[in-house]
C-alpha cells in the first residue's frame, strides 16, 4: 500500500493534460497558506483567561508571536531537507506527510490552549506544524517548473500562488469558528457596582467570603473585545476564547483536503517536453541571465551566487513577514483608537484577507511578469518600491493620529497592499531565478536549501517588530504617567504609581487605560508603536537591493557534465 505514495507509481502516461497538475498544489498551498492569518488567533491567545482582555495569568502577544516564527523556521528546515528525498520519492508521499504534520500539529496545540501549556502549541503548531508547511511548500514546485519549462515563472506562480491565498479562507474561517467557540465570562456590572480590591497590580472582587480575580473592561477596550459587551468587571476563568476548540476543527479539515490533493499529483517522464516546444539557447544578459547548463546541489552551494540570492530572499522575507504575523494587531492599534467606527475587528479580519489576496494575486502576477522583464530586473522593483511604501507608513500612522481621518487609512490601506504583492512576488519569482541560474535538474533541492533564508527571516521579522514595539509601549505607559495625577492614577487602579511594574506586568495599566485618566488634549500613541519597525523594514530592503545587483551567471567551472 505504501507503493501508491512513491514517484515511480504516479508518473503520467502520454497524452496528460498538464493543467490538471495546479489544482493539487494551489489546494495543498491554500491549506498550509493559512499560516499567514496566524494574527487572527493572538487576541484569543493572549486572552484564554480574561477572554474580554488580557489578565494576569494570560500569555503575551510576544509569547505567542513566536509561535509563528518558530513555525516558519521549521518550514525553512523541512524545505531544506526535503528537497532532495522529494526528487528521490515523488509529491504525492511528501505531500501526504506534510498533512499528517500540519493537520496533526493543529491537534498537538490544541492540547496546548486546552491545558494552557504554551510548550505543546510550540511543539504542536510550530515544529510538527512548521515541518508539515515545509513539505507541503516545497512538493509542488519542482514538479510545475517540470511540467511548465517554457512558462517558468508562471509555474513557480502557479506553485505558490496558493500559499500567499491561504490566510484570504484561513481568515474567515478562524474568526468564524472562534466567535461560534465564544463564550463570554461572568459579568458582574459596571466598575461602580462592585468593590475592587488590586493586590500585586492584579483586581479582585470579594464574594461570598473568596475573593475572585476579575479583569476590568474600560471605554477605550471595548472595541478591543473578541465579542462585543458591556464595558465593566468580568470575571477570570469564566468563559471560552473558542480558540482550543477552533484548531481542532481546522486540524481535521486541512488534513483531508491535502490528502486528497497529494493524490492528486502526477510527474512527467524524465524526457517528456512540451508539444511543438524546445529548450531556448543560453543568455547571460542581465535581463535574462538563463542558463541551459546544470548545477549540482552540493556545487550550487559553492557558489556566490547562491548566497546572494539568500541574502536576497531573507531580506524580502524578513520586512513583510514580522508584519503578517502582527497584521490584524497593528491594523487595530494604529487606526482602531483613532478611527474605532470603522476599525473594529471585523475590519480587522478583513484587512487580513485582503493581505492574502494581494499576496496570491502578486505571486502570480510578478513571477509571470518576471518572464519577460527578467528575474533581476522584478527584484529590482521589490526593493527600490518597497523602501518608499515602508517609509510611508510612520507617516500615515503620525498624521492619523494628529487628524483622524480617512484619507491616513487609505494610504496606510494602499501600501501595505502593494508590499504583499511583491512580498509573494518574492517567494513565486525566487525558483524561476534559482532555475534560471542553476538550471532546472535539481532546481527542487537548491530551493529546499534556499528555503532557510525563510527560516532565517522568520525569527528576524517577527523579533524586530515584536522588540521595537514592546520598547515603544514602555515609553509610551512612562509618558502618560508622567502626565497623570496620582490621584486618579489611585482611584482607577486601587495602587499607587509606586507599584506600575506590578501595575503593568498583571497587564492591569496599559495605554488603553492610562488614556481614561490623561489630561485633555493628550495624544494617544498607541498610533505611533510601529514607527521604528517601518524604517528598520526600509533598511532590510536596501541590503536586498545590493545583493540583487550583484547578482552575475555562474562560472562555468561549476556546470555538470552532461
Amino acid at each position: 500500500m505504501f507503493e501508491i505514495l512513491l514517484r515511480d507509481r504516479i508518473i503520467a502516461q502520454p497524452g496528460f493534460n498538464r493543467w490538471k497538475v495546479p489544482p493539487a498544489s494551489i489546494a495543498i498551498h491554500l491549506c498550509i497558506g493559512s499560516v499567514y492569518a496566524w494574527s487572527i488567533y493572538n487576541p484569543p491567545l493572549t486572552r484564554l483567561f480574561g477572554v474580554v482582555t488580557p489578565a494576569s495569568g494570560d500569555w503575551s502577544l510576544q509569547d505567542v508571536t513566536w509561535i509563528f516564527s518558530v513555525a516558519i523556521v521549521f518550514l525553512g528546515l523541512a524545505a531544506a531537507l526535503a528537497g532532495h528525498w522529494l526528487d528521490k520519492v515523488g509529491p504525492r508521499l511528501v505531500g501526504t506527510v506534510a498533512a499528517a504534520l500540519w493537520g496533526g500539529g493543529y491537534l498537538v496545540g490544541s492540547v496546548g490552549i486546552f491545558t494552557h501549556q504554551l510548550w505543546l502549541l510550540y511543539l504542536g503548531y510550530g515544529v510538527l506544524g512548521g515541518c508539515g508547511l515545509g513539505l507541503g511548500y516545497v512538493s509542488p514546485v519542482s514538479t510545475l517548473i517540470k511540467w511548465f519549462p517554457d512558462r517558468r515563472g508562471m509555474a513557480t506562480g502557479m506553485a505558490i500562488m496558493g500559499f500567499g491565498g491561504g490566510a484570504m479562507i484561513g481568515a474567515p474561517l478562524k474568526r468564524y469558528f472562534i466567535q461560534l467557540f465564544y463564550e463570554a465570562p461572568d459579568y458582574l456590572g459596571t466598575v461602580d457596582q462592585v468593590n475592587l480590591i488590586t493586590q500585586a497590580g492584579r483586581r479582585f472582587v470579594e464574594r461570598a467570603g473568596e475573593q475572585l480575580e476579575v479583569v476590568v473592561v474600560g471605554a477605550n477596550e471595548v472595541t478591543n473585545m473578541l465579542v462585543p459587551g458591556p464595558e465593566g468587571v468580568y470575571v477570570v476563568g469564566t468563559g471560552s476564547a473558542g480558540v482550543a476548540q477552533t484548531f481542532i476543527v481546522l486540524g481535521l479539515l486541512y488534513f483531508v483536503v491535502m490528502v486528497i490533493a497529494a493524490f492528486s499529483y502526477r510527474v512527467p517522464a524524465d524526457d517528456w517536453l512540451p508539444e511543438g516546444w524546445s529548450p531556448p539557447e543560453e543568455d547571460s544578459s542581465a535581463k535574462k541571465m538563463m542558463t541551459t547548463h546544470n548545477v549540482d546541489i552540493e556545487e550550487a552551494m559553492k557558489t556566490p551566487q547562491f548566497y546572494r540570492l539568500w541574502i536576497v530572499l531573507c531580506m524580502n522575507v524578513s520586512a513583510g513577514i514580522g508584519v503578517l504575523g502582527v497584521a490584524s494587531t497593528m491594523m487595530r492599534e494604529i487606526f482602531g483608537t483613532t478611527l474605532p467606527t470603522i476599525v473594529d475587528g471585523a475590519f480587522a479580519a478583513a484587512y487580513v484577507s485582503m493581505i492574502s489576496v494581494f499576496n496570491m494575486v502578486g505571486r502570480f502576477i510578478w513571477a509571470s511578469s518576471s518572464d519577460y522583464i527578467g528575474r533581476k530586473n522584478t527584484y529590482w522593483i521589490f526593493f527600490a518600491l518597497g523602501i518608499l511604501l515602508y517609509c510611508s507608513v510612520p507617516l500615515a500612522a503620525d498624521r492619523v493620529s494628529a487628524n483622524p481621518a480617512v484619507v491616513w487609512l487609505i494610504l496606510f490601506y494602499a501600501a501595505t497592499m502593494i508590499i504583499f504583492t511583491m512580498y509573494g512576488g518574492g517567494f513565486a519569482t525566487i525558483p524561476a531565478y534559482l532555475a534560471d541560474v542553476f538550471g532546472t535538474k535539481y532546481v527542487g533541492g537548491i530551493h529546499g536549501r534556499l528555503l532557510t533564508a525563510w527560516s532565517t527571516a522568520g525569527v528576524v521579522g517577527p523579533l524586530a517588530i515584536t522588540s521595537l514595539r514592546e520598547n515603544a509601549v514602555v515609553r509610551a505607559i512612562e509618558d502618560l504617567v508622567s502626565r497623570v495625577e496620582p490621584a486618579a492614577f489611585q482611584a482607577r487602579f486601587g495602587a499607587g504609581i509606586d507599584q506600575l511594574d506590578q501595575l503593568v506586568a498583571a497587564q492591569t495599566v496599559t495605554i488603553a487605560s492610562l488614556m481614561e485618566i490623561a489630561p485633555p488634549g493628550t495624544v494617544d500613541p498607541t498610533s505611533s508603536l510601529y514607527n521604528n519597525t517601518m524604517y528598520l523594514m526600509a533598511v532590510l530592503l536596501l541590503i536586498g537591493l545590493i545583493a540583487n545587483a550583484s547578482m552575475k551567471p555562474v562560472d562555468k567551472k561549476h556546470h555538470m557534465q552532461e
